[in-house]
């Protein structure tokens, strides 16, 4: 098989794309290519069956599985015993500082919804990672202040982009290679034998995932990986992100399909709600309210995460909650304000049976640490919690309808404003953009695009009067562009009129696309082709 670099070689960057890693990369992608597809078309094939009224359920063909009460999960990995808090964040140079020495004690590395995919990014963060390794990674900011790593530092997860992508920096006979391949192949080829002499391994978090034939798939890629490299099987380690409603009624059969290489499950709340709309937001039973009500106490999301706990401890399993995404202001009333939410949120989680939780901004760690310390005091986890007497049916799971708030004029301009900000800013290279002292990512994006695209489809009514219409979410877009653009050079200003057009494309179209990303990264994000290795 022949491949190619299509993006351009960088300082250092041949450090990372090596001839050794990049035939590891072809060897995945010849081995696994195709079922990655043929995945891909059922997950097409079964949203196709939504639009026509079926609905998911537990599956009866795996009911052994469930049923069966003897089966566990690989015990925790080293580092990953004691999980009660996590940050989140992409792997540019100043958060991966920051982020290890955040007093967290995992740091999930993001290259999936807090990176834009840049070419420079995807191998930057690579090179990151092994500098971070290697203890030889700085960062001066623009003021002058340094940054350096410290001596307690948290443990990295890698978060490789979703079964969906693609990279085309990286072209295998012609075509793009899987992302989820290049960000799990070039991390494990360079850093899992640096992770092991520091005492812990190679571990990663799964995005996305809509079932446990995706689980299966990633499980023979960690076999067949650890084969290629001489890894003892079990080494690699991985934590699924239960964050789609499809993945939420097949969560113990994810778990075993994993189970040798498996640490967990965690609570996606943002793309949960992204893909309860996407999958069923043609139905008016499944119309969500403003974003900020659909909170996780709401039936649907409750039942959700009570599920998620009572599965993970039941096969000795981590259970990590969802993500605060408060990001400290400079007002102290703001502050208080928003930390008294934050602290409830994570104690309603430590005493639902979650053994941690994320946060995305160092300045959370404390106030999450807390709550989990209250709960757990010396021990590292609360799986001994089993939560036995958790029952949840599929119409608890698809309880959308229970949920309580209205939609309101002020929650549409929200969707247009966050939507517009954040494509626009993915557009020019930051996948992780605080706004409004929240810090979004491309899952946040998602859910504002798509209830724009679902209070239009069904003319949804307006607290106060009048409903959501294709003139007022266009007049809205109109003003929040120009606020946008104002005092901004030309480039600038077409990048901010590209994301008004794929916010447009995206939301208001008579289809609902499955994701923006994929196609504005196919037309927007294209790596400057300057072949610089080629080989047989």
């Amino acid at each position: 098989m022949r491949h190619e670099i299509i993006g351009p070689m960088a300082e250092r960057f041949d450090e990372v794309l090596t001839p050794e890693a990049l035939a590891f990369l072809v060897a995945l992608d010849s081995e696994f290519a195709a079922r990655r597809v043929a995945l891909l078309d059922t997950r097409r094939a079964r949203r196709d069956r939504y639009a026509t009224g079926q609905l998911p359920d537990f599956l009866p063909e795996t009911a052994a599985v469930r049923d069966d009460p003897t089966w566990q999960v690989a015990a925790p990995a080293p580092g990953l015993e004691d999980r009660r808090v996590e940050i989140t964040g992409p792997p540019d140079r100043k958060m991966t500082i920051n982020a290890l020495n955040s007093g967290a004690k995992v740091w999930l590395a993001d290259f999936e919804d807090a990176t834009a995919p840049t070419w420079q990014n995807v191998i930057g963060g690579q090179l990151n990672l092994i500098d971070a390794l290697d203890r030889r990674i700085d960062f001066t900011d623009a003021r002058g202040k340094r940054y350096a790593l410290g001596d307690d530092l948290a443990t990295i997860v890698v978060r490789p982009r979703g079964w969906h992508l693609v990279e085309k920096g990286i072209v295998v006979d012609g075509r793009p290679i899987s992302a989820s391949l290049v960000d799990f192949g070039l991390y494990l080829f360079h850093c899992a034998r640096r992770q092991l002499d520091a005492g812990k391994g190679p571990y990663f978090y799964l995005p996305k995932l809509e079932g446990h034939r995706e689980a299966r798939l990633w499980n023979d890629v960690f076999v067949f990986a650890q084969r290629y490299l001489g890894l003892p099987q079990g080494t690699i380690r991985a934590t699924t992100l239960i964050e789609t409603i499809t993945a939420a009624f097949e969560m113990e059969e994810i778990l075993y399909e994993l189970r040798e290489h498996s640490a967990g499950l965690n609570a996606g709340r943002w793309d949960y709600i992204f893909s309860v709309i996407k999958n069923f937001g043609q139905w008016p039973d499944f119309v969500l309210p403003d974003r900020a009500e659909v909170t996780m106490t709401v039936p649907f999301m409750r039942a959700y995460t009570e599920l998620l706990v009572r599965t993970c401890h039941r096969r000795g399993a981590h259970a990590i909650g969802g993500m605060a995404a408060f990001v400290p202001a400079r007002d102290p009333q703001v502050n208080e304000v928003a930390l008294s939410k934050v602290r409830a949120d994570k104690q309603r989680e430590a005493g639902d049976g979650f053994d941690g939780s994320w946060v995305a901004h160092p300045g959370l760690v404390a106030t999450c640490r807390e709550v989990f310390d209250a709960v757990l005091g010396e021990r590292p986890n609360q799986l001994d919690r089993r939560r036995d007497e958790v029952t949840v049916t599929a119409a608890e799971l698809l309880s959308v309808d229970k949920t309580p708030g209205q939609v309101t004029e002020a929650g549409v301009r929200a969707n247009v404003a966050v939507a517009l900000r954040y494509i626009d800013a993915w557009l020019g290279g930051t996948g992780a953009v605080a706004l409004w002292n929240l810090m979004e990512d491309a899952a946040t994006a998602e859910i504002a695009r798509c209830q724009l695209w679902q209070w239009l489809h069904h003319g949804t009514p307006l607290a106060g009067g009048g409903s959501v219409t294709e003139e007022l979410v266009r007049s809205m877009l109109a003003e929040e562009l120009a606020a946008v653009t104002e005092g901004r050079g030309e480039t600038e200003r077409e990048r901010a009129e590209q994301a008004a057009r794929i916010v447009e494309e995206t939301a208001l179209g008579e289809d609902l696309p499955s994701f923006f990303t994929t196609s504005a990264y196919a037309r927007h994000l294209r790596p400057t082709r300057e072949p610089a290795l080629a080989a047989a």
